[in-house]
């Protein structure tokens, strides 16, 4: 069982266990130690953050601690998730380092990593470099004078991600005559957002692009989608594009400032490659918290849909196994693997502007592809993780409601893996029905755990 690593690589409050510099200084030291390939050339590891002001603290630790082990670093700073993995490797580099803490509020750090391929490194990867820090096998390993790591700071950074982006749109088109409204949540993709669009033609009208350290994601960015929605009505634009702190996840609103998440963003790109056959096995991987209305969407495509465990590094795990190139989350994460290898809001966005362009038609008539059923789900803050069914009132509880729905439903219920946080999950024909359930659930689970409700959402 890993300790430190999570879903998404290590998370939790800055300046407390286990986001720490004494655990970040570790944590690089481990790394680099097991990233080093051997042979005599000089081993580098870049390093990139986003927009929160504990970055600078953090990343002095790593640099710290991957320069005592005699490797090099490549700081690229604030820059998207996905650029770091790009840049790791268009640079040939032995790993990527990304310090995020993705949509969470400011106050919140993570630290992961990427390995040479530009892929989240597996589980097994996160158990070795845990080990080396258990056993302190590495403690000793000290390299001294010339055979000490160096920093260098890699300016053009940005300018080579946007690059990269601009020539995943078609070559026989641009975005002149659109008009987008662009929250970057005052996040990593600050600047490269809106040079990405502008530069391809479209007019952008840009918000959540001043950081100070402290507003990321703070009542803007894909995690609050009422903010491009307002914005899409009053300055009548064609789209509205919401990223997260890091920009690996995007949300969309049509010309009316109705949201588009990630499964119908699968359904309108996986229909379009299913009738230009560039859609692998016809199929498109999603995880179990997807709407059941994208497999009837994809399934009336012409395509199928598999499912895998909630979390980005499971869609790619399943893609790369079995040879698919479109997959993601309902949350947004989506991974286009003809271009790149990790979950990439901007460069999802872009898939979607070109299908808009190429149809010739509003976003609004593309989503009605897609009838999602209702859906509902609720956070329930915990004060310690444990087995609900163990708490027979509450298994009781859920095996009526699932009861209930029979196969007109479904109930999913699981930790999260970035947050002390219970998620209840109903779907079914019925929104009142699932409404009524939900909130039964998640007032039984809240008192037995001693926790707090926080609804999400309301059925949709």
């Amino acid at each position: 069982m890993k300790k430190l690593f999570g879903t998404d690589g290590v998370r939790g409050v800055a300046n407390v266990h286990p986001m720490t510099t004494e655990i970040a200084m570790q944590l690089g030291r481990a790394a680099a130690y097991i990233f080093k390939n051997g042979g005599r050339r000089r081993h580098r590891i870049v390093i990139g953050k986003d927009t929160r002001l504990s970055g600078y603290m953090i990343e002095n630790a790593l640099v710290a601690g991957i320069c005592s082990m005699g490797v090099d670093v490549l700081l690229v700073g604030p820059l998207p998730t996905p650029g770091i993995a790009n840049i790791t490797c268009s640079m040939r580099a032995d790993a990527g380092v990304v310090i995020s803490a993705s949509h969470n509020p400011f106050q919140d750090n993570g630290i992961k990593f990427f390995s040479p391929d530009g892929f989240k490194l597996p589980d097994e990867i996160e158990l070795k470099i845990e080990k080396l820090m258990e056993t302190g096998k590495i403690d000793s390993l000290r390299p001294t004078a010339s055979e000490v790591g160096k920093a260098f700071r890699i300016d053009d950074a940005t300018g080579r991600y946007i690059v990269f982006l601009k020539n995943t749109f078609p070559q026989d088109m641009d975005l002149s005559g659109m008009k987008i409204v662009l929250d970057c949540a005052n996040g990593a993709a600050y600047k490269v957002a809106p040079a990405v669009l502008e530069e391809l033609g479209a007019e952008v009208v840009p918000l959540g692009v001043k950081p100070n350290g402290t507003n990321i994601n703070k009542g803007c960015g894909s995690t609050h989608p009422e903010v491009i929605s307002d914005a899409v009505k009053s300055c009548r634009a064609d789209i509205g594009i919401a990223l997260d702190g890091d920009a690996d996840r995007v949300i969309v609103c049509d010309e009316h400032g109705n949201a588009v998440d990630g499964d119908h963003i699968m359904a309108i790109c996986a229909t379009d490659m299913l009738k230009r056959k560039l859609l692998k096995k016809k199929t498109v991987v999603a995880t179990v918290m997807s709407n059941m209305g994208l497999d009837i969407a994809v399934r009336n495509a012409g395509g199928k849909v598999v499912k895998t465990s909630v979390g980005d590094r499971y869609v790619v795990e399943e893609m790369r196994k079995k040879g698919y190139n479109l997959g993601g989350e309902q949350s947004g994460h989506m991974i286009f693997l003809d271009y790149s290898t990790t979950g990439d809001g901007i460069l999802s966005a872009l898939q979607l502007l070109a299908v808009m362009r190429r149809e010739e038609k509003p976003l609004s008539e593309l989503a009605c592809i897609m009838s999602p059923l209702p859906q509902i789900l609720i956070n329930v803050r915990v004060k310690e993780r444990k087995n609900i069914m163990d708490f027979h009132e509450i298994a009781s509880l859920v095996k009526n409601v699932e009861r209930n729905l029979g196969d007109r439903g479904r109930v999913l219920i699981r930790y999260s893996g970035t947050e002390p946080l219970l998620r209840i999950m109903i779907e079914g024909e019925d929104a009142g029905e699932i409404g009524k359930c939900g909130g039964e659930i998640a007032d039984i689970v809240a008192l037995r755990l001693g926790g707090a409700v926080e609804t999400k959402g309301a059925p949709r």
